[in-house]
């Protein structure tokens, strides 16, 4: 038989309806993977081999008595520990929320479900979605699968704050896993480790039921091996949602029918501010490679202008931590969680012991920025002015799209570095941010898909960016990029 851990959300869902083989023996299959890579990788906080059977046990039993099998069904995935999933432990990585069970389930996931797809466990990732190599986890970091071909063994970053996601997607762990991109949390880890994430449009996937970071940006997503099997899987998480005030009152499109790598008509913008000082000469080949493929495709290619992307990072790190020093603010010990208190302590004190006990050194970094932004000194100086600048970029890019239909650019600056490499430097760590951010702040859709691999044998990913509602053109586009490059890598196992 085939080797089930080999095949991706189409052919799993494909082959459980047309018998070639059981739900059942694709979630045991998944499930040893799982079990196997744990302790190298670390990619999950929680596994549920029990869910995981038994969505499948169910799955079977539709398929049995004839019913119809679901968007997902038979497709067993990881859930990113920042969704919340009724009965089974949701940390966000974060000591803080140690031990919490939640009562209820996230729209996404519970989406999932009804779709037929199963839970293999819960994934790892950068404290409450805070950081760019899965470093800041409560539970360890993650590791990337990836090693460089130099003979070294360093540990390599999984990317964040989806590490846990894209390490268990690249590994073979999980055919598809969910992701959340606030700053670029699903396209980075997806680039550093050769596998395939979209950013919808803002709104396009509820947030109710996801620990919030920063409630403006934050977008869920699904990761996995390719474009079809990402058009798929955000079909299963879309739609409008009541309880989520953002949600988008719109219906789902049917992004996996509407697939189509040509491009004829289409325009592809190149950004030239894009192309930075120092940026890796491999990356900037690929770059190149890419703007090719797609004129192969049929699209005409034409140069843009974002003006104002020089001010994008740091007008991102002034809002994404003022929302977060404001949604972090619930986690006082009181309710759930953890709770620090000290002999004769006071509320006050009991406050301030659990979050110092319970935060980590990041999310205390970003709490203590977002806190001094929003004070009443510096408000209008620094919040009010990155509130300004993000205008001002979501108007370049509504110029921009008056010219072309979608924008190519980079994924990432680098690809992977070592573990430990830039966590003592987190202005170096930021930076991996610098292409993702743009689309983030103007609430657009965009994916990265892999390209290639770089001189020391890592993955690269470029990146496509759309109109707002236009993950159809992204998904084409990307696929497009997908069927030129012909991307088959994956890390040689060494786990």
């Amino acid at each position: 038989m085939t080797d089930l851990t080999e095949l991706g959300v189409a052919q799993i869902r494909d082959g459980v309806a047309g018998g070639e083989f059981t739900a059942v023996e694709v979630a045991e299959a998944f499930n040893a993977n799982v079990a196997a890579a744990q302790d190298a990788l670390n990619a999950f906080i929680v596994t549920t081999p029990d869910a995981a059977i038994d969505a499948a046990k169910a799955t079977d039993a539709k398929r049995a008595k004839g019913e119809a099998l679901g968007k997902m069904g038979g497709v067993p995935i990881g859930m990113k520990d920042l969704f919340a999933t009724r009965g089974v432990q949701t940390t966000a990585a974060s000591h803080i929320l140690e031990g919490f069970r939640p009562e209820y389930e996230s729209t996404v996931s519970q989406k999932l479900w009804d779709a037929g797809a199963g839970m293999l466990g819960k994934l790892n990732l950068d404290q409450f979605a805070m950081g760019s190599s899965n470093e800041t986890s409560y539970f360890g970091n993650v590791i990337s699968p990836w090693r460089r071909n130099d003979g070294g063994n360093a540990a390599l970053a999984p990317g964040g704050s989806s590490g846990g996601s894209s390490a268990a997607v690249s590994a073979r762990l999980c055919p598809a896993a969910t992701g959340t991109d606030t700053g670029g949390s699903i396209r980075q880890p997806a680039a550093f480790t050769g596998i395939t994430g979209i950013k919808p449009t803002y709104g396009r996937c509820s947030r109710w039921g996801i620990v919030a970071f920063a409630s403006s940006l934050d977008q869920a997503g699904p990761m996995a091996r390719d474009t079809r099997d990402c058009a798929i899987m955000l079909e299963a998480m879309a739609g409008f949602d009541p309880k989520d005030s953002t949600s988008l009152d719109m219906p789902v499109p049917q992004w996996e029918a509407g697939l189509s790598a040509d491009l004829k008509g289409k325009k592809v913008g190149i950004p030239r501010e894009y192309s930075m000082d120092g940026m890796d000469a491999e990356i900037a080949a690929l770059w190149d490679q890419g703007v090719a493929w797609l004129k192969d495709a049929g699209a005409e290619v034409v140069e843009i202008s974002l003006p104002h992307t020089k001010y994008a990072l740091p007008a991102y790190y002034i809002i994404a931590p003022a929302e977060a020093s404001s949604n972090l603010a619930r986690y006082d010990g009181v309710r759930y969680g953890l709770r620090d208190l000290p002999d004769g302590a006071n509320l006050q004190d009991m406050y301030a012991a659990t979050r110092a006990a319970g935060f980590g050194a990041e999310v205390k970094r970003r709490i203590l920025i977002g806190t001094y932004v929003l004070s009443a000194g510096f408000y209008d100086a620094y919040y009010t002015q990155a509130q300004k600048v993000r205008t001002l970029i979501s108007q370049d890019f509504a110029k921009a799209f008056e010219e072309c239909d979608v924008i190519l650019a980079p994924t990432t600056p680098t690809a992977s570095f070592a573990l430990g490499e830039k966590s003592d430097d987190p202005l170096s760590m930021y930076l991996n941010d610098v292409f993702s951010v743009p689309a983030s702040l103007a609430g657009l859709p965009a994916m990265s898909v892999p390209a290639g691999i770089n001189r020391e044998g890592l993955p690269l990913g470029l990146q496509v960016i759309g109109k707002a509602f236009d993950e159809q053109g992204v998904l084409n586009a990307g696929l497009a990029i997908e069927q030129r490059a012909g991307f088959t890598a994956k890390p040689a196992k060494w786990w």
